[in-house]
């Protein structure tokens, strides 16, 4: 698997909200986005995914498995999604809908590539909600979204997403609407599904301390630009640019606060 960005900019109503991002994307890695809100991290990702506003105008490349995605229509995009690349969006309350059952949720990018019977879809629900580890599996593919917990949503929504085992998944904030139990829960099942099939990753986050667990290489985003990217290490080892001082320093001030004696 190959991503490769190049000069990536993006408008919305004449104004530019990504301003010529560049980075590539190895078969395996597991590479970080962060930036503060508004950065441009969520729209890069819509704008591999060709998810974008209709009114955005998109330039410069973007090229999956050396085709090329900028340009191509929305049928041609939409054989792409779920198949090849799929995505876990930040708040499975709103990624789900709370009229279908999870089973058929999670089985729908295997309906739409793939020709399936009401028992294979069915028995790939099961195996699905097992993989991502679900507690009893055949009751929870009968549920609807609202008679499970946020971290049983958000686990249905990644097990839609690795369906039809794409070899990208992007990760758009999937952990900002859990608790910090269930947050360690979910990165370790990104981590699992990642090392299991050997699929990419890019994981979007505002969290340093997230970040850290789940990539290898970072991407700093600010106002739209890349100002910083390199291995986890290195980069956190001696930041260059304000923007990622900024945010190591609130990463070290969130370690650091413990409650005061009493509370």
């Amino acid at each position: 698997m190959s991503l490769i960005v190049h000069e990536l900019c993006v408008s919305i109503g004449g104004r530019q909200v990504v301003s010529g991002v560049s980075f590539e994307v190895s078969d395996g890695e597991r590479v970080g986005i962060i930036g503060e809100s508004g950065s441009g991290k969520s729209l890069t990702a819509l704008a591999i995914l060709g998810l974008l506003p209709a009114e955005a105008e998109v330039g410069g490349s973007i090229l999956f498995n050396g085709r090329e995605l900028v340009g191509c229509s929305d049928r041609e995009l939409a054989a792409i999604r779920g198949d090849q690349i799929g995505i876990v969006f930040q708040e499975p309350q709103t990624a789900l809908s709370p009229l279908i059952r999870l089973g058929k949720q999670m089985t729908e990018s295997l309906r739409i590539h793939y020709t399936l019977s009401r028992t294979q879809a069915k028995d790939a629900a099961v195996e699905l909600a097992r993989r991502v580890g679900l507690p009893d599996p055949e009751s929870i593919v009968r549920s609807y979204p609202h008679e499970v917990s946020g971290g049983q949503r958000q686990r249905a929504a990644i097990a839609a997403a690795i369906a039809a085992g794409p070899e990208l998944l992007i990760a758009d904030e999937p952990t900002t609407a859990l608790d910090v139990t269930v947050q360690k829960g979910v990165l370790e099942l990104f981590r699992e599904l990642s090392d299991e099939t050997g699929s990419s990753l890019v994981f979007i986050t505002h969290d340093l301390a997230v970040l850290k667990q789940i990539a290898d290489r970072m991407i700093v985003l600010d106002d739209g630009a890349v100002v910083e990217s390199g291995t986890v290490d290195a980069v956190l080892s001696n930041p260059q640019h304000p923007s990622t001082r900024a945010l190591v320093a609130a990463a070290l001030a969130t370690s650091w606060r413990r409650p005061a004696v009493g509370e």
